[in-house]
């Protein structure tokens, strides 16, 4: 069955990743995002990847009216929606006191109610027809914040508590719908080159870092299984485990210039007078920077901890096995 797919956040990054991804599978592909340029080379890509069919919606997902607009007119011209993948987000990179009360506005409208947005969005198709499964991109630092990314770890520990009680309420009705949260490692996408930021050098991601295409790979398995969560990377299984088992410990860790300040930039100075953001307005609106950043020479290209994860039952069986050998050996012996 051709599934239609829509992506919010869909012209870079992880959301053209996804894209492409669906496009392999022949999926319908509904695409939102602000740039123009980023949208038509996600379009194009994705057609010339197999996409059974593709639109474009150039939408901000601060605007709930845009986005229920987009949602209806995939409903209308499909006849329903299958997937909704909400990826769209922002973010600016600075100590929190240097953060001005209408820049944490504005990720919180993109990051946090964008994702509401899309969710009840796609629920108000979904609801109804008793199927569907909506997936929410998140983040190690959903559990664990760092500094200098304060207004984005804070909406996704908004996304996850957002998630939890909207679970609840499903499972309450009785309604098919699924719920997935994946959450990322460090990834290799445009952000880091178009994030604000007042730091001195190149923000990059915290390494060990990921390409999208491994993301997309997860994300795509959650979606068809209707994971509850996906811990996608060994670095955002330690994270969380960290921070469950000595907090205060990472917060000394994250404090240090090596670890918290210093592994989010690179050595390359920037210019603040000619450095460009997209919180405010696109940055792909004239320019298509496709999947990936600037970090592809030291980003990974799989992960056995996704690889794991989405084969637990080889996993046990292959464990299973090995128990059983070993206790066959073991009687052998007496």
């Amino acid at each position: 069955m051709t599934q239609t797919v829509v992506i919010t956040g869909a012209s870079a990054g992880v959301g053209r990743a996804v894209t492409i991804a669906y496009a392999q599978r022949g999926a319908r592909l509904a695409l939102l995002a602000r740039g123009a340029a980023g949208l038509e080379g996600a379009s194009l890509e994705a057609r010339a990847a197999g996409a059974a069919d593709v639109r474009t919606y150039q939408v901000d997902v601060a605007d709930p009216d845009a986005v229920q607009d987009a949602a209806d007119d995939v409903a209308r011209t499909w006849g329903g929606i299958d997937v909704w993948i909400n990826d769209a987000m922002v973010s600016v990179f600075a100590p929190a006191w240097e953060i001005s009360p209408a820049e944490y506005r504005r990720v919180t409208e993109v990051n946090y109610l964008g994702t509401v947005h899309g969710t009840l969005a796609a629920l108000s198709h979904m609801r109804p027809a008793g199927h569907g499964t909506v997936v929410q991109i998140g983040s190690a630092l959903a559990y664990r914040g760092i500094p200098l990314q304060a207004p984005y770890c804070a909406s996704k520990h908004a996304i996850q508590g957002f998630n939890d009680s909207l679970r609840a309420e499903l499972l309450h009705d009785g309604n098919k719908v699924k719920l997935s949260m994946v959450q990322l490692p460090a990834v290799n996408t445009p952000q880091f080159s178009w994030v604000r930021t007042r730091l001195p050098n190149h923000p990059q991601p915290v390494p060990p870092i990921y390409q999208p295409e491994v993301i997309a790979r997860g994300v795509l398995w959650a979606a068809d299984k209707g994971k509850r969560e996906l811990n996608i990377g060994g670095p955002t299984l330690k994270t969380r485990l960290g921070n469950i088992v000595a907090p205060a410990l990472l917060d000394r860790i994250l404090s240090t210039d090596k670890q918290g300040y210093q592994g989010q930039q690179t050595s390359e100075k920037i210019d603040p007078a000619t450095w460009q953001d997209n919180v405010d307005k696109p940055a792909d609106e004239t320019r298509d920077h496709g999947a990936h950043g600037v970090f592809d020479e030291q980003s990974r290209t799989s992960s056995f901890a996704l690889w794991a994860a989405t084969h637990k039952p080889l996993i046990t069986g292959l464990l299973s096995a090995g128990i059983g050998l070993a206790t066959a050996g073991l009687l052998r012996r007496r």
